[in-house]
């Protein structure tokens, strides 16, 4: 009971978004930004929906990363981000844990008996269905953890499952005879069970996939922890996307097991959220979202592209092969070349001392001037 109220607070925040506002139209595109508890850098709070363009979105990130936004940014969107951020520019969480979870729009979850206060979220409608493009400065000022390692094709172990079934407080019985062929059991709301059984590829799929995206959550606090010991200190940014939900409404529909696929979801974004606000002391920014109703391309493509500028390396001087009769050439003007500068130096050496002895010569002595006087 302990350990549920632990992390209540940000499942509730998360499923807040999931779940959607009356305001909020439904299947539109919409982002949740989850703000730190302790030092709070958004300004309004989750009772008021916002609207922003992708690129204001992609901005607001930029900022929070502790970036300047791009310069195309128009006078009207810096006023709008002025309207959500803490206006400090000196204190940015420097630090972002983004997903994008393909078919939340369409699952419905159970709200939970406690209601929290949800001053700390942002929630967003995105206006239009382009993607958010993040422009990153400088690829030495940004570390990035990717977490698309954790999709459906990827596998994992069956210690892998029982951990993560055990961390949930749930449990995993291993078939002796097939490895990755038994049966996950996740508690959700109300007591139940979620059963996923391994031998089904959906199950599988779902649940490989969620095991591999905490796992790589556990790796970036891994990654902060040794970036915080260095001299080094970039900005940091995680993020990935989800299709686990999808997949499991694609093979059992969006009701029954696909909800609880997205509360099991939920529940494992929520306590891993806690771990990165407890490993960065509160300095870390979440965002939550999904692309809502549109084509099957738009689904298929990621709704954050991150780009970041690279700085132009040294080049370094590269030998050419030459032709026989280029070598020929270049020989011929070498030694040209440095008989002229040989010949010039003789000529000049030669210039000195004779200036030098004719100073030198007495007067008397110079035959060209007085060949034609008898001297006594």
């Amino acid at each position: 009971m302990e350990s549920h109220r632990a992390y209540s607070f940000p499942l509730l925040l998360i499923i807040s978004l999931l779940s959607l506002h009356s305001k909020v139209i439904y299947g539109d595109p919409s982002v949740l930004f989850l703000d730190s508890p302790t030092r709070p850098y958004l300004r309004r709070s989750s009772d008021q929906t916002v609207s922003l363009s992708p690129s204001e979105i992609g901005a607001t990130a930029s900022v929070l990363l502790g970036f300047a936004p791009p310069s195309t940014l128009t006078a009207a969107s810096s006023s709008k981000l002025n309207e959500v951020l803490v206006p400090n520019p000196f204190d940015r969480p420097r630090a972002m844990f983004m997903v994008e979870v393909a078919g939340a729009e369409d699952s419905q979850l159970i709200a939970h008996s406690d209601k929290s206060p949800s001053s700390n979220t942002l929630r967003i409608m995105v206006e239009g269905n382009q993607r958010v493009d993040i422009q990153l400065p400088d690829e030495d000022e940004i570390s990035i953890v990717s977490l698309n390692e954790a999709s459906i094709n990827a596998e994992c172990s069956d210690k892998e499952l029982s951990d993560f079934a055990s961390w949930l407080g749930g449990s995993y019985v291993e078939d002796a005879s097939q490895s990755l062929n038994g049966e996950l059991l996740i508690p959700i709301a109300n007591g139940a069970f979620m059963r996923l059984h391994m031998s089904e590829r959906a199950d599988r799929d779902f649940a490989t996939s969620l095991v591999l995206l905490i796992s790589n959550m556990r790796k970036a606090i891994e990654l902060h922890q040794v970036l915080t010991k260095s001299e080094r200190s970039p900005a940091e940014l995680i993020t990935g996307r989800f299709d686990g939900i999808k997949v499991l409404q694609d093979h059992y529909g969006k009701e029954g097991i696909a909800q609880s696929g997205m509360e099991v979801f939920v529940n494992s974004i929520s306590k891993m959220f806690e771990s990165l606000q407890a490993a960065y002391q509160g300095q870390i920014v979440g965002v939550i979202a999904h692309r809502g109703r549109g084509s099957v391309d738009s689904e298929q493509e990621n709704m954050f592209h991150i780009t970041v500028n690279t700085r132009s390396s040294a080049r370094w001087l590269q030998e050419t092969e030459l032709s026989p009769e280029q070598i020929k050439i270049a020989e011929i003007l070498f030694v040209r070349t440095t008989l002229a500068w040989i010949t010039g130096i003789i000529l000049l050496i030669a210039t000195l001392l004779g200036i030098y002895f004719l100073l030198g010569m007495p007067i008397t002595k110079d035959t060209l001037l007085y060949s034609n006087i008898k001297l006594d």
